[in-house]
């Protein structure tokens, strides 16, 4: 497979909906899960399905995802594999930036026409799932199909959140309907029963399809779509469309396993907590379905003094003092927590770097808090962002009760409480 397919990773958006995580960097850059990067997610998938030439789009604020791809994925010269970026850029033919996901894809075509491929995989940048696109290629290929959209069921409280297809009794997706608002657009799409468990899928309430922005297209037909006029910005609200109405053999391809759009600061959140809990939805390492890759980092064991830690991740190169209560959180590489410390509900990122003794006593002398948690500190419901520092007795409460508001040095959205890159939080503040 890995000599017909070449995957196509959407990397551009702005992520305004998880801002201030996306003030500094792109949505595919983000931290997740203590070490790891969204974008890590759908590379690491390509790769475990046998599928090792990869394009990353870019636009906004891209320095940080370019870092880290070109400093994590390096194949072996005769394994034909890579990992390229492709950053938006002015050419001859188009002078503007990427409309929308169809116009970022054809702006990039003539780098897929180099590659003798049969077929392209797009994917989506902040997206947190396991799936073997093998499986995917095998149906598009058995349905001898143009596209094959991945779709995942869902109940109808979900349906507003998702673009829905409607199949027939073949799996052929017969419509489409973009995030519908009302019951009348949506009843029409809710399918069968026994079509989903045809699928060896228990449907369990969940009565439609949404699709889950990962798509396999024909490479020829996919130029064919992109290059007709009139022409299209948005797979979901114009080539879909197009497809049905003009006859392209259109086939979903069922999925049921964990996924989840990392789109707000709120999913971002409750994700992590989710991930630290007893029983995490999604692991990223496993033997049977291959490990999540990441950069590669020298870092020593992290260490601690001594506390109390329930339902916790501690990542690479932490300093912990003693005295500490850490509930349902995560701790990032090159994080520093003070002494009593209470951290609950709490993703810290981590730091870029170790500061020297003699930075954190200059940083002491001149009344700054250095990086990291100062000691005394009680943090709820919070996300940390990288190189933060927050001073001594700080007391920063999130909760459903606090509305979206904006600070010198935080931003709560949908009562969590976020400390934005690099901010500084005085000793003794209260939040």
């Amino acid at each position: 497979m890995s000599s017909d397919v070449v995957a196509l990773i959407l990397g551009g958006g702005r992520g305004s909906r998880l801002y201030p995580l996306t003030r500094h960097r792109s949505k595919p850059a983000v931290p997740i899960g203590g070490k790891y990067r969204l974008i890590d997610i759908p590379i690491s998938n390509c790769i475990n399905s046998g599928i090792n030439r990869v394009f990353v789009l870019t636009q906004f604020l891209s320095v940080s995802l370019h870092n880290h791809i070109s400093n994590t994925y390096k194949f072996d010269m005769f394994s034909g594999g890579y990992v390229e970026l492709l950053a938006a850029q002015q050419t001859n033919e188009t002078q503007h930036w990427y409309q929308g996901t169809a116009d970022a894809v054809r702006q990039n075509l003539r780098y897929v026409g180099s590659d003798d491929c049969k077929e392209v995989l797009i994917l989506s940048g902040d997206q947190i799932y396991r799936m073997n696109f093998g499986h995917m290629v095998e149906k598009h290929r058995a349905t001898r199909a143009d596209v094959t959209i991945a779709v995942l069921p869902v109940p109808t409280e979900q349906t507003s959140q998702f673009g829905l297809v409607k199949v027939d009794p073949q799996g052929r997706v017969t419509d489409f309907c973009e995030k519908p608002q009302s019951p009348e657009q949506r009843d029409p799409f809710a399918v069968r029963p026994d079509y989903i468990s045809s699928q060896g899928i228990d449907p369990r309430g969940r009565e439609y399809l949404a699709s889950m922005g990962i798509y396999l297209f024909d490479r020829q037909k996919l130029e064919t779509l992109l290059m007709t006029p009139p022409l299209a910005t948005d797979f979901g609200k114009e080539v879909f469309p197009r497809c049905v109405r003009d006859g392209f053999h259109v086939q979903a391809h069922l999925f049921d396993g964990f996924w989840e759009d990392l789109g707000t600061i709120k999913s971002y959140h409750q994700v992590h907590l989710e991930l630290a809990g007893d029983k995490p939805p999604f692991q990223f390492h496993s033997a049977s379905d291959g490990v999540i890759y990441t950069r590669t980092r020298s870092l020593p064991p992290s260490r601690v003094e001594g506390g109390e830690f329930r339902h916790a991740i501690l990542s690479d190169g932490c300093c912990v003092n003693a005295g500490v209560n850490i509930f349902r959180s995560i701790i990032g590489i090159r994080s520093r927590v003070g002494k009593n410390v209470t951290l609950r509900d709490v993703i810290m990122i981590g730091a870029d770097r170790y500061q020297t003794d003699r930075e954190r006593a200059a940083d002491f002398a001149a009344g700054r808090p250095p990086v990291g948690v100062g000691d005394d500190c009680v943090i709820e419901g919070a996300i940390l962002d990288k190189d933060c520092r927050i001073g001594r007795g700080a007391r920063i409460r999130g909760g459903a009760a606090r509305g979206d508001s904006e600070g010198e040095n935080y931003v709560i959205r949908d009562g969590v409480i976020v400390i934005p890159r690099g901010a500084i939080v005085p000793d003794g503040a209260v939040i």
